[in-house]
């Protein structure tokens, strides 16, 4: 089977330019999810970021890791205290039995090590394939490109993708960006996003890489009309 022909998208101006709008610092240098001081500590933020906006994330993985840092911690404090704790997210309930189940999982297997391998995240409760590139992006700064719904929507924006899912995106962005941009990909394309190429209203007049656009040059055309000038639509 031939190999897909990539979009020709200048990666490092756009990762430059969307570190420069938000502020991110240098898009080279992999960093340690908020919060969180190690692998362990990412992947239970991951889990709990599940379907919750990440404000409530921020205050529920704060006050839990404030108590209960570790494994160890979590495997054996009271469920209802860390219900407590993590009350600010969605499936509160759900999640704090995920984590338990995660952190009892890991002290028989590993000994408490968070694993570095894929296929070995996917085995623990709770862990999906966007929850495993978190850690191996934010936690060990190994290349993997999570895929949520931010992710999966631009990538059909921009024109690289054409997929129904955020598993069939994430499997072609692994096919068609060069290895060395993948673990900006995720942090960058969240927070844009959440802020201007949101679902229902995309800002593209404020977007630094509507250039390179299929949504953004579309727009473009709309605002300039045929003959070029502006029409007055935004």
């Amino acid at each position: 089977m031939s190999r897909p022909v990539a979009p020709r998208v200048p990666w490092e101006t756009v990762l430059d330019r969307l570190s420069s709008l938000y502020h991110t610092g240098d898009w080279r240098v992999p960093y340690l999810r908020d919060h969180a001081e190690n692998p362990f500590q990412v992947l239970i933020g991951t889990i709990l970021s599940q379907r919750t906006r990440d404000a409530n994330t921020d205050r529920a993985s704060a006050a839990l890791f404030a108590r209960f840092p570790t494994p160890e911690a979590i495997a054996a404090a009271r469920t209802d205290a860390i219900e407590r704790l993590i009350r600010p997210v969605g499936f509160y309930r759900a999640k704090a039995q995920n984590i338990q189940e995660c952190a009892r999982a890991l002290l028989l297997e590993t000994g408490g090590a968070v694993p570095d391998d894929l296929d070995a995240l996917l085995s623990l409760p709770g862990v999906g394939r966007k929850t495993a590139n978190c850690v191996l992006v934010f936690g060990y700064g190994e290349p993997a490109i999570p895929v949520d719904t931010h992710v999966h929507r631009i990538s059909n924006r921009l024109g690289l993708v054409r997929t129904r899912s955020p598993e069939e995106t994430e499997r072609r962005l692994e096919r068609i960006v060069p290895r060395e941009y993948w673990i900006p990909i995720n942090p960058l394309l969240v927070q844009h996003g959440q802020n201007l190429c949101r679902p229902h209203t995309p800002r593209c007049g404020e977007c630094p890489i509507r250039e390179f656009c299929r949504t953004g040059r579309a727009w473009e055309r709309r605002r300039t009309g045929p003959v070029g000038r502006a029409t007055g639509r935004g």
